[in-house]
């Protein structure tokens, strides 16, 4: 019993539940103040006036992101699924475990980047006038967060 609910904790401590709970609402974050959520830019794209150029470049940098953040989400999968395995052993080595959760962090360290390469490279394809229309938008149609 004991063993299943460390393991349980674990996992949710690893989780995007638990990061998400430590991560700043989108109205609290900086960051969410200043990029764009790609669908609300997608959404908007004939209202914009977006370009076939602009809208090029966004469409291929969601595509690779898309490609990329879920190689990294399936490989981030398997190395949780080590880590739980290492922890259900009644005697944990402790670094063979902290070196599978520096496994794990990394790849969860490299989809955050990969996530904000898009949304970096969103705003670098928007006018400035683009990018005030945005702000508005957001004001009144709240999203799901970046």
């Amino acid at each position: 019993m004991r063993r299943a609910l460390a393991v349980a904790f674990l996992a949710i401590a690893l989780g995007t539940g638990a990061l998400r709970a430590q991560t700043p609402k989108p109205g609290d974050d900086p960051l969410a103040r200043l990029l764009f959520d790609p669908q609300l830019v997608l959404k908007h794209a004939q209202d914009l006036g977006l370009q076939p150029a602009q809208r090029s470049v966004i469409i291929n940098a969601i595509k690779e992101a898309q490609g990329d953040i879920l190689d990294l989400q399936l490989q981030m999968a398997e190395r949780h699924q080590e880590l739980v395995k290492a922890m259900e052993a009644t005697r944990v080595d402790e670094a063979a475990s902290l070196g599978q959760a520096d496994k794990v962090l990394g790849l969860e360290r490299d989809m955050k980047r990969k996530q904000l390469q898009l949304l970096i490279r969103i705003k670098n394809a928007l006018t400035r006038e683009q990018q005030d229309r945005l702000q508005e938008w957001k004001k009144t149609e709240p999203t799901e967060g970046l």
